[in-house]
């Protein structure tokens, strides 16, 4: 489905899809079409009238004092974006372009900016034909907007110079050549027009947008692989039962363990309380420890903070955020801060923090899955042939997952409060860090990608040798919860093959290396992958949630 372009109505899953490829359009809509032509009229008429317009008349920032007389007004606009291609360093994504492009065309279809309506049907353009600008990472601190990233995205769009690249198809082109090939020319940009193509927040929020789609993704599979983990511990059921979280009336917590109540329905390992089934507490503790007894108010607090930066990005991906804004209904011209990326960065420090506190989490289950004196009867690092004299099991892969844990925890921590005071002469002397908040969730999502497929392996082995204790058979299917058997099967498929009733993942140390199976599991990581189609139930009830 083509998605409408229309200023109002973009989610964070429409921003995800157009990422990833899906087909976009502007609105059709008279009013917001009328909106775009008027908010241009108004700039015209305020020229006409000899009237004084920051960015349009004056230079920018801390020299809005500079004023520029009429034959210079085309030129003001080029400044604003040649002096902007500036950075070099690591590309943005090619997912993270289309994001922003997506997203400044949102922006200024809001008729709210002074620009033609013929420059922004160009990045439907470019969208659809699948031409990329040149992006780079660096270079935006998320006030006055993503000057430098929107610039090189402008740059392209109008022509302003060959200079500015293009991916188009296989090949990389100048923007010029980008053009031709898309039956369009340079177009010589009208004033106040180029400091509305790159005063706004599209760029770090539309990182942040597909940032926080992965972590709702990733989250979901990481609740996933706790009832694993609950069922390799033959766990009670009665740290789910609704009673408790009645009780304390959480949202996400009650959420979560509803999802948890589902994903263990009909497991043999699990306990089940409340049919009087205590049998496995005899010579241990009576109850399981906090790591599965408090998932749901654990668990809960990160999904509710992922629910808060869903509607944050949303109402920023859909609001005018450049400088100034233009009231076609009135006619007022009005300087603004709107482009000050605060809440785009809040998010991105917020999802940060809270994937590395969901990896803590699962490194302390996995502590006591390796370890035979919690384990409740597996053996140490998960060894299946324990007769064999030479086997460690996963030890090296638990210590991987150490050296990643503490790292998600780093990536955790604020940025946005680390602004220079002294931006651009002391005028930005406030500053979002925004576009380094969202580069960053990017990064830790990519580490969090890779603890989950060894957290995964694990559980796989876990449940599997689990399942040979309690039904003398490898294949966990026996015994887990219908919601749990999808994964299991997934990632046992990707990691190794089908599951066998004679062997489990791993038998002996020298069979195999380790590392193509995480890395079987990580190929399966993608949206169109088996893992992420085996728990699509368990993804689209907390994108529901979250209201993504």
């Amino acid at each position: 489905m083509t998605i409408v372009i229309d200023g109002e109505t973009l989610s964070i899953e429409d921003i995800r899809a157009v990422s990833l490829g899906q087909t976009v359009a502007l609105t059709d809509d008279e009013a917001v079409l009328s909106r775009v032509r008027r908010s241009r009229d108004v700039i015209d008429r305020k020229l006409e009238l000899g009237e004084q317009v920051y960015g349009v008349t004056t230079l920018f920032g801390a020299m809005a004092d500079q004023y520029v007389g009429p034959e210079q007004l085309a030129d003001v606009q080029r400044v604003a974006l040649w002096t902007h291609k500036s950075t070099t360093g690591p590309r943005l994504p090619a997912a993270d372009v289309r994001a922003a492009m997506l997203l400044r065309a949102n922006s200024l279809i809001k008729g709210a900016s002074g620009i033609r309506l013929e420059i922004i049907e160009r990045f439907v353009t470019f969208l659809n034909a699948g031409a990329l600008p040149h992006v780079y990472q660096r270079g935006s601190i998320g006030a006055s907007g993503d000057l430098v990233p929107l610039s090189y995205i402008a740059g392209a769009v109008v022509g302003l110079d060959p200079s500015f690249l293009v991916d188009f198809g296989d090949e990389t082109v100048d923007s010029h050549t980008a053009l031709s090939r898309l039956g369009l020319e340079p177009i010589a940009l009208k004033p106040k027009e180029g400091l509305a193509l790159n005063n706004g927040t599209g760029a770090c929020t539309g990182v942040a947008a597909n940032a926080l789609s992965r972590a709702i993704e990733l989250s979901a599979l990481a609740l996933e692989i706790h009832a694993l983990y609950a069922q390799a511990m033959v766990a009670t059921d009665q740290s789910f039962a609704d009673f408790i979280h009645q009780m304390k009336p959480h949202p996400g917590q009650i959420w979560t363990a509803q999802q948890m109540r589902r994903l263990l329905d009909g497991s043999s390992l699990v306990q089940s309380e409340k049919s009087g089934d205590r049998s496995h507490r005899a010579g241990g503790l009576i109850q399981d420890r906090y790591g599965i007894r408090c998932l749901p108010q654990y668990f809960g607090p990160i999904i509710d903070a992922l629910a808060t930066a869903t509607r944050q990005l949303t109402t920023e991906a859909n609001c005018a955020n450049d400088n100034p804004l233009i009231n076609p209904d009135t006619g007022e011209i009005l300087h603004t801060g709107n482009f000050l990326a605060q809440y785009t960065g809040v998010a991105m420090d917020s999802v940060r923090f809270h994937i590395g506190m969901l990896a803590k989490h699962l490194d302390s289950q996995i502590a006591l899955l390796m370890t035979p004196e919690f384990s409740n009867g597996l053996s140490a690092s998960l060894v299946a042939n324990t007769e064999g004299g030479l086997n460690v099991g996963f030890k090296s892969l638990g210590v991987n997952g150490n050296q990643m844990m503490p790292l998600l925890g780093f990536y955790g921590q604020s940025v946005v409060d680390r602004y220079p005071t002294h931006a651009e002469q002391y005028n930005q002397n406030i500053n979002s860090q925004a576009m380094n908040a969202a580069n960053l969730t990017r990064d830790a999502l990519d580490v969090f990608e890779h603890y989950l497929a060894v957290a995964l392996m694990i559980g796989i082995q876990a449940v599997e040798l689990r399942a040979k204790l309690v039904a003398d058979t490898y294949d966990a299917r026996e015994v887990l919860g219908e919601g749990s058997s999808a994964l299991y099967l997934a990632a046992r498929k990707a990691a190794g093959g089908p599951p066998s009733a004679d062997r489990p993942l791993q038998w002996n140390d020298l069979d195999a290396f380790t590392q193509p199976m995480v890395e079987g599991l990580l190929g399966e990581m993608t949206r169109e992958g088996a893992l992420m189609s085996a728990i699509h139930r368990t993804v689209s009830a907390l994108s529901e949630y979250a209201g993504a």
